[in-house]
């Protein structure tokens, strides 16, 4: 089989689509025409996306001065919540900013707790609450 052609031919009839559409039988797709419906997307397709997706987080994240002045436990509680809510969301926290900036880690973790997206992610705050406030990782 020629795979250049068929590659060739699948990228022209079915075009490129970065963001989810239904077909026209209503099927959720995505990509050259992906089904994520009835096929959805493997492990390390998936393993794949979360690499790309932390890669755009941290990037965005570098561009921060307080960023620098972060260990690399605390710097992967604030990768953590961008990846979460989106960096311009986590931008809101000023609160827990203001605490970073001043290196008052119990300030800035009980600022974690004390939000909206506390109350969301559940567990999840609690423990990146305690990475923030220790700067360590557990054992």
């Amino acid at each position: 089989m020629n795979r250049q052609l068929l590659l060739e031919q699948l990228e022209r009839h079915e075009g490129l689509r970065l963001k989810p559409y239904r077909d026209t039988v209503g099927k959720l797709t995505i990509g050259y025409g992906r089904n994520l419906d009835d096929r959805g997307i493997s492990e390390d397709e998936a393993g794949f996306m979360l690499d790309n997706d932390i890669d755009q987080v941290v990037a965005e994240l570098e561009r921060l001065p307080l960023w620098l002045s972060l260990n690399p436990v605390r710097k992967v509680v604030l990768a953590n919540m961008a990846f979460n809510m989106g960096v311009p969301t986590l931008l809101e926290f000023r609160r827990m900013l203001g605490a970073l900036a001043e290196k008052d880690w119990d300030r800035a973790a009980a600022e974690m707790l004390d939000s909206k997206w506390a109350q969301q992610v559940g567990s999840r705050a609690n423990e990146l609450s305690e990475l923030m406030r220790r700067g360590e990782a557990p054992q």
